[in-house]
C-alpha cells in the first residue's frame, strides 16, 4: 500500500475518487483537442465549478470549500491527471480566492468571493514582469496615490487565465525606485486593463497565458489588500501554498505518465512477448514509480507540515524541487518506453513531456528553491 495514499482521511479518500473520476471521463477526453487548438475548455471549467472545486480556497463562510492544504494537494495532483494545463488554470484561481480571503476586507470579500467561487469572475495573480520574474522585488509597476484612489501604471508578465480572466490580485510599487513599498491590490479587469498577445508556447498550450498592461488605470483606496509596503512578504506567504500546489500537479502527472507507460508496456509486443518482460523496460518503470512514490510523499510532508501549523517553506520548495524535475524525467521515460509512437501525438506522452518542463519554472524556478532549501540547511 503507498503510505501516501494511506494517510489520508476517508473524507480526502472519497474527494481524490469523485476528481479522479472527473479527470478521467470529462478532462482527459478535451486534453488533445485543448492542446491543439490552445484553447482552454471551458465546458470542463464548469463542471469543476458544479463540484465546488472553483471555491477550494474560498472561505465556507463565502460559498467556499474552504479545503485543508492535504485535500487541496490532493485536488490539484487528480486534476493534472486528467491534464495540466486545467490544474495550473484552477491553482491560480485558487491563488487569486486565498489573497482575496485572507487580505481584502470584508467588503471586498463579499463582493468577489461568492461568484469566484462559483466559478466566475476567473481569478489571475501578477507578480511577475518582463524584466522581473526569479527577483520580484525589481518589478517597475507603480500605484500612486491619488486622492481616494490608485493610478496605477505598468506591464505584468506571464499571466495565467490573462485572456479568460476578471480579476486581478496585483502587486506594485507605490514609489518605483524604493522596493520597499510593494504593495498588493485587487483590481477588476474592466478597470480598463489592456490584455497582451496569448503567449505560443512548447506545453501548456490549453491555459491561455498573456500579458497586462496598465496605463493610468484608477481603482478605488478600499481595493489595497495589504498595508503598502507588505505586498511582497504576502505574495512570499501565499506562494507557498501555490508551490505545493504545483508539486502536487507534477505528482500528478508523473503517475499519468507512468499509468501509460506501464499499459503501454504490458500491450506491445517485441522479441517474443511485451516489452514489459524486459528488464530495461522493468528498470525504467521501477525507476518512474519510485520517483512519483517519493514526490507524493513529498507533498503529503509539506501539505501535513501546513495544516499543523509548522512552517511549511522549506518543505514546500523540497516539493516542488523534487516533484517537478521528477516529472521531466518521469514524462521522459515515458516517451522513452513508447518509442517512435512516444514521439508522435497519437499518444499523450508527448504532450506530458510537453507540459513537464514548465513545472520547473513556474511558481519559482527549480534554482530558487534549491537556494531556499539550502538557506534552510546552511544558514
Amino acid at each position: 500500500m503507498d503510505p501516501a495514499t494511506d494517510s489520508l482521511s476517508e473524507e480526502q479518500r472519497a474527494i481524490r475518487d469523485v476528481v479522479r473520476e472527473f479527470a478521467v471521463e470529462e478532462i482527459r477526453p478535451t486534453a488533445r483537442e485543448a492542446d491543439e487548438s490552445e484553447s482552454f475548455p471551458e465546458d470542463v471549467w464548469d463542471g469543476l465549478a458544479e463540484l465546488d472545486l472553483t471555491g477550494l480556497t474560498t472561505p465556507e463562510a463565502y460559498g467556499g470549500f474552504d479545503a485543508d492544504h492535504r485535500t487541496y494537494s490532493v485536488v490539484n495532483e487528480e486534476i493534472a491527471y486528467g491534464q495540466l494545463a486545467v490544474a495550473t488554470a484552477l491553482s491560480v484561481h485558487c491563488l487569486a480566492t486565498s489573497c482575496i480571503a485572507e487580505f481584502g476586507s470584508d467588503e471586498l470579500k463579499e463582493e468577489y468571493l461568492p461568484e469566484m467561487a462559483a466559478g466566475r469572475p476567473v481569478g489571475m495573480f501578477a507578480l511577475s514582469e518582463p524584466g522581473a520574474g526569479s527577483n520580484p522585488a525589481e518589478m517597475t509597476t507603480v500605484a500612486k496615490r491619488d486622492g481616494d484612489e490608485y493610478v496605477i501604471d505598468g506591464t505584468k508578465q506571464w499571466i495565467t487565465n490573462g485572456e479568460r480572466g476578471d480579476v486581478v490580485v496585483l502587486f506594485a510599487k507605490t514609489d518605483r525606485e524604493d522596493p520597499s513599498t510593494v504593495t498588493q491590490f485587487l483590481v477588476p479587469k474592466s478597470a480598463g486593463i489592456e490584455v497582451g498577445e496569448k503567449e505560443h508556447k512548447l506545453g501548456l498550450r490549453a491555459s491561455d497565458t498573456t500579458g497586462l498592461k496598465f496605463d493610468g488605470v484608477r481603482i478605488p483606496v478600499e481595493n489595497r489588500l495589504t498595508e503598502e509596503g507588505r505586498g511582497l512578504s504576502a505574495a512570499f506567504h501565499v506562494l507557498t501554498g501555490g508551490r505545493v500546489a504545483i508539486a502536487a500537479q507534477a505528482v500528478g502527472l508523473s503517475q499519468a505518465a507512468l499509468d501509460e507507460a506501464v499499459s503501454y508496456a504490458n500491450e506491445r509486443e517485441q522479441f517474443g512477448g511485451p516489452i514489459s518482460d524486459l528488464q530495461t523496460i522493468r528498470h525504467k518503470l521501477a525507476d518512474m514509480a519510485t520517483g512519483v512514490h517519493a514526490s507524493r510523499l513529498l507533498v503529503r510532508e509539506a501539505a501535513r507540515r501546513a495544516d499543523a501549523g509548522a512552517d511549511p517553506r522549506i518543505a514546500a520548495s523540497m516539493a516542488k524541487y523534487f516533484a517537478s524535475e521528477t516529472a521531466v524525467d518521469v514524462c521522459n521515460e515515458a516517451v522513452q518506453v513508447h518509442g517512435g509512437y512516444g514521439y508522435t501525438t497519437d499518444f499523450p506522452v508527448e504532450r506530458f513531456y510537453r507540459d513537464a518542463k514548465i513545472l520547473t519554472i513556474y511558481e519559482g524556478t527549480s534554482e530558487i528553491q534549491k537556494e531556499i532549501i539550502a538557506r534552510g540547511v546552511v544558514d
